[in-house]
């Protein structure tokens, strides 16, 4: 939907196919961190004003350990913030400037497959019950972790790096306000805990748990519970429950794919890559791979020039790298692994009290929690 609304803002005309219904993409609850240059872009792009309006400006977060609290100040070290503002949100916005333009959205359109994509690409697509084609210049494969687009490129063409985890966060989303203004990521000897918003109603937590984990085995009260364990002060934090209305068990991995294209077929956000969650990373990056791809369109349609989307892979892959490595440090500094003892528990406290004491080591985690720069500085 970005690439869709930016491309149009360039007089680029593009055709979009969503699987679902417009009220089910527009009502899933999804995360919801925006950095700051995404916040910025969605406000360039005349699609920002809802998010400036309702979405939540953080200027930092909380590192929690040994019954403390550290805030790291993102305006104090690097001069910017975050937005919470719910990524089902940012689709609503979306969605109602496409269709206040008249631009086309195909909803309830399952994608079958691509042909052609080294001349003239194609998506075959089933929409109530009835095959349609569409024949386009390009292929943006937007389809997520399990679409169509990434199995499209020749097994011989394509690596796959992956790295999975020995635990999964429990999430739950509960009508209470949230105990704090910020995040708070906490390291737990029982390990880690967030608390997290998508508005000032519904809070976001999450606590660390074994991927074979069922759900059935956590009541509402058993998930407060260990929540205000690992998450308590000495000064006595309070972390007061409410209704639970959404339980889930996420499984935490890293997964990058390599081409991310293949001739006119390009991949973009899930389908090329996933980053466990501790970062806030994964609407981000995939707005950087929009912002490399609309800059690539932009260069072949107004200036002739095909540099852009010829080195497409390796402009993005240099920022998701950058995205995984902070990723995977996040996730090890604050979670416990399996079979760690006494001496494992001391390095990650070690660890935690130098990023917090040190302005360089918090520098460095606040320049990559609200975004590292663009390499495509100005798409208007």
């Amino acid at each position: 939907m970005t690439l869709a609304h930016l491309l149009h803002l360039q007089g680029i005309e593009s055709v979009v196919l969503e699987s679902h219904t417009r009220e089910y993409i527009e009502n899933r609850v999804r995360a919801g961190v925006l950095e700051q240059g995404t916040a910025e872009l969605l406000r360039e792009s005349g699609v920002g004003e809802r998010m400036d309006r309702e979405g939540l400006q953080h200027n930092g977060i909380e590192l929690r350990f040994g019954g403390a609290g550290h805030r790291i100040d993102f305006k104090e070290l690097t001069g910017e913030s975050i937005t919470i503002y719910a990524q089902q949100e940012v689709i609503k916005d979306l969605i109602a400037a496409r269709l206040g333009y008249g631009a086309p959205i195909c909803f309830e359109a399952e994608a079958l497959r691509v042909a052609d994509v080294h001349a003239q690409p194609r998506i075959f697509y089933r929409q109530r019950g009835v095959e349609h084609v569409v024949a386009c210049d390009f292929i943006a494969g937007c389809d997520g972790f399990h679409g169509i687009c990434r199995p499209a490129i020749p097994a011989d063409r394509l690596q796959i790096q992956e790295r999975q985890y020995p635990f999964a966060w429990l999430g739950i989303l509960a009508r209470v306000p949230p105990a704090s203004d910020e995040l708070i990521y906490t390291y737990h000897e029982r390990g880690f805990a967030l608390m997290s918003m998508r508005s000032p109603e519904v809070s976001r937590l999450y606590l660390q748990c074994a991927p074979e984990e069922d759900i059935q085995n956590w009541p509402d009260d058993r998930i407060w519970e260990e929540l205000r364990t690992r998450m308590a002060t000495r000064e006595g934090f309070a972390l007061n429950d409410g209704p639970i209305f959404q339980k889930s068990i996420t499984p935490m991995r890293g997964f990058a794919a390599e081409p991310m294209q293949y001739e006119r077929l390009f991949l973009l956000g899930d389908a090329a890559h996933i980053v466990p969650p501790t970062g806030a990373k994964g609407l981000n990056l995939a707005i950087a791979d929009v912002r490399v791809m609309t800059r690539g369109l932009v260069d072949i349609y107004k200036n002739g020039k095909r540099d852009g989307l010829a080195n497409y892979t390796e402009r993005c892959l240099k920022r998701v790298w950058k995205v995984q490595r902070f990723s995977a440090w996040m996730t090890a500094m604050l979670h416990r692994f399996e079979n760690e003892g006494a001496f494992s528990h001391n390095i990650h406290l070690a660890e935690l009290d130098y990023v917090t004491t040190s302005r360089a080591a918090s520098t460095a985690l606040a320049e990559n929690y609200v975004g590292l720069p663009f390499d495509t500085p100005g798409l208007f």
